[in-house]
C-alpha cells in the first residue's frame, strides 16, 4: 500500500505551511526558451527510400581482384555471382554522396568497450562502438532514416526485403531476402528468424543484447514461418507500424542458428549461462550477415574484422560491398576515441562529450588537420530520472522506499526541477551555442516537438525550497539537510543515491552538478558512479533512487521504441516498472500517458498522431515526469580520406552514426589509401578456425 505524503505530514504541519510555500505551490510553468542558433550544423538531403536502394538482379557482379585470383580461381570460393542472393540489395549511385567507390582501405575505430563474446542474441556485448553494427543485420533498418522525407518515413527494408498488411491490419507478411548466406556460406532463411523469436525473445531465461522482449512487439503478438523465405506476424491491434522499428537494430537481428542452436539449452545439456558464454571473443570467424567478420582478437589491444565474402549487398555496377577490406577496433577508452580521431591515429568517432568540442573544433580548423568535424542536430540529451515504482521493483529498503514516495509527489518533482539551473549546467560542459535548455520530454527541433505544449519550470531556488517546506521536509536536526517527515524512514536525513555512468565525463559532470544544486535545496544526494555493465545492472534491476540518464530514441523519433514512452507494460519503461507481483502502481497522469501512447500506436492518421504527441508533451512536462537537464548536438570526427559520408548525419537519431552513414558504402579513393591493413588479401576462414583463411 502506498501512502500519500500529505497524510504522513499531519494536519498540524499542513496548517503551518508558510505563505511563501503557498505562493510556491501556485508557480505556473512557462514555455522554454528557443535553443540558440548553431550555424555549424550540416543539413541532410531528404529523399525517399526507393532513391537509396532496391532489390534486383544485375547482369554481372564484381569483387576485389585479389579475391577472384586467390580464392575463386583456386576453388576456395564459388564465383561472386553464386555467393550473392537471387536479388541482392542494390545501392543507387545517385544517392551516394561521392558515387561508386574504390575497393581497398581500412577503417580504424577506437572504442572503450570490451567484448564479452559474440553471442549477442543471448545477451553478450560485443564491445559497442560499432562492432555489432558492422557484424549483425536485422529485419529492417533505421539508421539512414534521418535522410527520409517525413511523408515517406518508415523503416527501410533489410533482411526483410518487402512486407504487406492484411486488410484488417492484424497480420503482417514479410518476405525475406532469398538466397543470402551467412559469412561461412550457410544459407540464411526463416529458420534463423524463428530460432531468434521462439528461443530468445520468447524465452524468459534469455535476454538478448538490447533487452528485446515480447513487450517490444506487442502483447499477444505471434510469429510463424510460412516457408523458407516468408514469415507472418499476427498482432492484437491493427496496423501497429511502430513495431517495424523494433525489428531493426538491436531488437530483431537474428543470429546464426546453425551455430547457436546446438548449444541452446532447449537442444543440449547446457545451462543458459553456458549457452550465453559458449562463444567467447577468441572464437574467430563468427558467422555474420554483416559486412565484416572478426578474424583477430587480442585482449585489451585490438579486434580486426575482414570483408564478408558472402555479403549480400552491391552497388549499381554490380560491385559486391563493402568497399573497405578491413576494420579495426582498438580497445582503449571512450575518451581516447576522440583524441585519436582528431590526431589521425583513428579514423572515426562520435564526438558526443561537449567538454571536447572547443579543442576539437580548433584542431580540425588547422590546415594540416587529418580529420574534419561534421555537426548534426541537437539529438543528445540528458535527464534526471526518478524511480517511480513504489511497490517493490529493486527491493528498496526503508530509506529507498521513502525516497520513492517523495518521487511520486508532484510538488517534490517541481521543487527538484526548479532547483536545476540548466543554463549554468550546460555552460559547465561547454561555452558557446552548443547546449540548450531541456525541460524534459520530447526534444526541441524534432518532428513531434511542440513548444506551446511544453511546460517549463524556470530556475527558482526560493520557490523550490518553499515547496519542500510545504511537504513537511524540514531540517529538524540543524545539520543543513532536510529530514523525512515523521512516519517516514524514522525522520532521518533525506539521502538520495544518484546513479550515473562513470565511463563518460559528461555523465559525471552533469551528475556532480545535480549533487551540488540539490545541496542548496537541502537534499543530500550521494553520487553512485558505475561503469558500463555495473551501471546497467543496477538500472535494469531497479536498484537506484535517481539516475542521470542519456535519453533514448523514443524521445527523438517517437515512432521508435514508442511503447517505452510510458509504462505500457510491466517491464517496458526506463524508470517505472512492476514490482515482484508483476503489477504497476501507476499515478493518474501516468495512466493518461499510457492511454496517449496506446492511442498513438493504434492510429495511422498523421494529424491525430501530432495532436496526441502535443498532449503527451503537455502531460509529461506539466507533471515533471523526468527532470530535463540539457540537450546538444553531436559531431562526427571523420578522417578526410573517407568518401561517401552523407551530410547532416547525426551521431544518434534512429541509430548510431556507424549505421547512419551506411559504412558498407564508405570508401577511400585509391590514390588516398594507406597501408593500414593487418591481414592484407585474406578472408575469414571456417567457424572455429585459428585465423583468417589465407
Amino acid at each position: 500500500m502506498h501512502r500519500k505524503l500529505s497524510t504522513l505530514t499531519g494536519a498540524g504541519l499542513l496548517l503551518g505551511v508558510s505563505a511563501l510555500a503557498a505562493q510556491a505551490q501556485m508557480v505556473e510553468p512557462t514555455t522554454p526558451p528557443d535553443p540558440p542558433a548553431f550555424p555549424a550544423q550540416s543539413e541532410p538531403v531528404f529523399v525517399g527510400i526507393s532513391d537509396i536502394l532496391e532489390y534486383r538482379a544485375l547482369p554481372e557482379y564484381h569483387e576485389p581482384e585479389w579475391v577472384t585470383e586467390k580464392f575463386v580461381k583456386t576453388g576456395k570460393l564459388p564465383p561472386v555471382g553464386e555467393r550473392l542472393p537471387k536479388e541482392p540489395m542494390v545501392y543507387k549511385a545517385a544517392n551516394m554522396p561521392d558515387g561508386i567507390g574504390d575497393y581497398g582501405g581500412t577503417l580504424r575505430h577506437v572504442i572503450g568497450g570490451r567484448p564479452e563474446g559474440w553471442n549477442y542474441i543471448a545477451g553478450q556485448s560485443q564491445g559497442w562502438g560499432g562492432i555489432d553494427i558492422g557484424m549483425m543485420e536485422c529485419l529492417t533498418r533505421t539508421g539512414p532514416l534521418f535522410t527520409i522525407r517525413a511523408e515517406e518515413l518508415q523503416p527501410m527494408p533489410n533482411l526483410a526485403k518487402s512486407w504487406e498488411w492484411s486488410e484488417d491490419g492484424h497480420q503482417l507478411t514479410m518476405h525475406l531476402i532469398e538466397g543470402a548466406r551467412w559469412s561461412d556460406g550457410d544459407p540464411f532463411d526463416a529458420e534463423d528468424v524463428m530460432f531468434y523469436w521462439e528461443d530468445h525473445v520468447q524465452d524468459p531465461n534469455v535476454t538478448p543484447l538490447n533487452g528485446a522482449s515480447p513487450a517490444n512487439f506487442g502483447e499477444g503478438t505471434t510469429l510463424e514461418k510460412i516457408d523458407d523465405y516468408t514469415i507472418r506476424w499476427t498482432f492484437k491491434t491493427p496496423f501497429p507500424t511502430e513495431y517495424l522499428y523494433q525489428m531493426a537494430y538491436g531488437n530483431f537481428c537474428p543470429g546464426p542458428s546453425h551455430i547457436l542452436k546446438p548449444q541452446h539449452p532447449k537442444y543440449s545439456d547446457n545451462t543458459y549461462e553456458e549457452y550465453k558464454n559458449a562463444f567467447p571473443p577468441d572464437f574467430l570467424n563468427w558467422p555474420v550477415m554483416g559486412a565484416w567478420v572478426p578474424v583477430e582478437y587480442r585482449p585489451d589491444d585490438i579486434i580486426v574484422l575482414r570483408r564478408n565474402p558472402y555479403y549480400w549487398k552491391v552497388d549499381e555496377e554490380g560491385n559486391q560491398l563493402p568497399y573497405l577490406d578491413e576494420v579495426h577496433y582498438r580497445l582503449s577508452t571512450w575518451a581516447d576515441r576522440d583524441v585519436q580521431a582528431v590526431a589521425g591515429s583513428g579514423d572515426f568517432s562520435n564526438l558526443e562529450q561537449p567538454e571536447s568540442y572547443v579543442e576539437a573544433l580548433r584542431r580540425s580548423a588547422e590546415e594540416t588537420a587529418p580529420a574534419r568535424l561534421q555537426f548534426g542536430p541537437r539529438t543528445i540529451g540528458y535527464a534526471l530520472q526518478m524511480n517511480m515504482s513504489a511497490n517493490g521493483w529493486g527491493e528498496p529498503d526503508e530509506r529507498a522506499q521513502a525516497v520513492r514516495e517523495l518521487n511520486r509527489e508532484l510538488d517534490f518533482r517541481k521543487a527538484v526541477t526548479m532547483a536545476i539551473d540548466r543554463q549554468r549546467l550546460g555552460e559547465s560542459l561547454v561555452r558557446g551555442p552548443f547546449t540548450a535548455i531541456y525541460p524534459g520530454g520530447l526534444y526541441a527541433g524534432t518532428t513531434y516537438y511542440d513548444k506551446e505544449s511544453t511546460a517549463y519550470y524556470p530556475y527558482n531556488l526560493e520557490a523550490a525550497n518553499a515547496l519542500l517546506d510545504g511537504l513537511g521536509l524540514k531540517d529538524t536536526d540543524g545539520n543543513g539537510i532536510r529530514n523525512f517527515p515523521d512516519g517516514m524512514a524514522d525522520g532521518q536525513d533525506v539521502e538520495i543515491t544518484l546513479l550515473a555512468n562513470a565511463d563518460y565525463n559528461t555523465d559525471r559532470n552533469l551528475a556532480e552538478g545535480v549533487v551540488n544544486m540539490m545541496q542548496k535545496l537541502g537534499l543530500r544526494v550521494i553520487l553512485n558512479l558505475q561503469q558500463g555493465a555495473s551501471r546497467d545492472a543496477l538500472y535494469q534491476s531497479g536498484r537506484f533512487d535517481w539516475q542521470v540518464f542519456r535519453q533514448t530514441p523514443e524521445m527523438v523519433t517517437v515512432v521508435q521504441n514508442t511503447a517505452m514512452l510510458a509504462p505500457t507494460g510491466p517491464h517496458v519503461h526506463q524508470f517505472h516498472r512492476a514490482g515482484p507481483d508483476g503489477t504497476l502502481d501507476l499515478l493518474p497522469f501516468e495512466e493518461e500517458l499510457v492511454e496517449i501512447v496506446r492511442s498513438f500506436v493504434r492510429t495511422q492518421d498523421l494529424g491525430e498522431r501530432a495532436e496526441l504527441m502535443r498532449r503527451y508533451q503537455r502531460v509529461f512536462t506539466e507533471n515533471v515526469y523526468s527532470v530535463g537537464l540539457t540537450q546538444y548536438p553531436g559531431a562526427l570526427i571523420i578522417n578526410k580520406r573517407f568518401a561517401n559520408i552523407p551530410a547532416g548525419a547525426p551521431i544518434f537519431m534512429y541509430n548510431w552514426a556507424e549505421d547512419n552513414i551506411i559504412r558498407e558504402r564508405v570508401y577511400v579513393p585509391e590514390d588516398r589509401q594507406q597501408d593500414y591493413e593487418l591481414h592484407p588479401q585474406t578472408l575469414p576462414g571456417e567457424p572455429g578456425s585459428d585465423g583468417p583463411l589465407t
